[in-house]
């Protein structure tokens, strides 16, 4: 919980990794390049007393981890969604087993969400079977833009990976993250494009889709998309550390979701270790859209106690106390909200 002038906040990060990327489990020089890229945006967007040294970053551990997104971090639960990267990294870049096992230690404070890549077929289908009846997760994060063979890439709209969200609403595995955000070296940055969201949302209506990043650099896109599909959500991880080095563009992004899609359906994440969960909620309660930017209208209290946790606490029925709750809090809507959204009916 954070505390500021009075006012109580429930934090959910919807957004960690538990990650190896030291020497020894880099299969080849992209495990490096992938790291690296990782570093820069760290050390570029982040507060000189808030960077790492390089050799730190490489690998936390559970122990470190749990003190900086609990003890220091202010947050009440947080949630795992793991990039595999098997290309890049002998075991793997997110490490399933010390997160699971974090998470089940910790199931007040952890939810441990796993991976899928359709692209493995029937194989794949399999061992998500299996891994589903061991963790029992809710959720799944997707990287449409991992490297696979040859393959460099895969949509959501394949049919491959159809046949793993039939699997995945039979399991009843309903919230489906997907990376489309900026390219990290050496993936493709076109196999990020949101486009396919709109495809699967449109064919899955029973599924949420949560759109990491909210497909920075293609907000626009992704807004457009967002707005008319209400089971497509934004996370904003990577687009936090903005608050930082350029507050007004943080101030368009975020004033465009409010637009767009609503308080309602964007979720704070700190996307740790990339960043840390402290300074981030810090500066975003702190935060205020600029006075001359007169699109958009102030950030309420309310609208940042949903955004930094009350959404996400509401799609993985995580419990929260009920005075951190707001007073309207099962009212909360997914879908469009008037007046102060975009209408496209009266656009077109």
């Amino acid at each position: 919980m954070y505390t500021k002038d009075g006012e109580n906040y429930f934090i959910v990060d919807s957004h960690i990794a538990l990650w190896d990327a030291r020497p020894e489990n880099q299969r080849n020089i992209h495990g490096k390049q992938f790291i690296d890229c990782f570093y820069d945006y760290h050390r570029n967007l982040s507060p000189e007393k808030e960077q790492w040294s390089y050799d730190e970053y490489l690998y936390q551990g559970g122990q470190r981890l749990m003190k900086d997104v609990f003890e220091d971090g202010y947050v009440d639960h947080a949630i795992f969604q793991p990039a595999h990267l098997g290309e890049f990294y002998k075991t793997g870049f997110g490490q399933t087993e010390e997160a699971y096992g974090l998470a089940a230690a910790n199931p007040e404070r952890l939810t441990y969400n796993h991976n899928f890549d359709p692209r493995y077929g029937e194989a794949g289908l399999d061992r998500l079977r299996a891994d589903h009846e061991k963790m029992g997760f809710k959720g799944v994060k997707l990287y449409t833009a991992e490297w696979h063979g040859e393959s460099r890439g895969y949509k959501l709209s394949d049919k491959w990976s159809y046949r793993y969200f039939e699997e995945c609403r039979e399991l009843g595995i309903k919230n489906i993250h997907v990376h489309k955000g900026p390219t990290i070296r050496p993936l493709d940055r076109d196999a990020f494009d949101v486009a396919d969201v709109d495809h699967v949302a449109s064919d899955f209506t029973d599924l949420n889709f949560i759109v990491e990043h909210v497909g920075l650099p293609r907000l626009e896109d992704f807004c457009w998309i967002a707005t008319q599909e209400p089971n497509v959500y934004g996370g904003l991880a990577v687009a936090m550390p903005f608050i930082h080095t350029r507050p007004r563009y943080f101030a368009q992004i975020i004033g465009e979701l409010i637009y767009w899609i609503g308080e309602d359906r964007i979720q704070f994440a700190s996307d740790y270790a990339l960043w840390t969960p402290k300074w981030l909620i810090e500066r975003f309660v702190d935060f205020q859209i600029p006075a001359d930017m007169t699109e958009y209208g102030p950030l309420t209290t309310a609208q940042k106690k949903k955004i930094l946790g009350l959404n996400a606490a509401k799609m993985y029925d995580i419990p929260v106390p009920k005075e951190l709750q707001l007073p309207d809090a099962d009212e909360t809507t997914t879908g469009p909200r008037e007046p102060e959204r975009a209408d496209l009916a009266g656009i077109r």
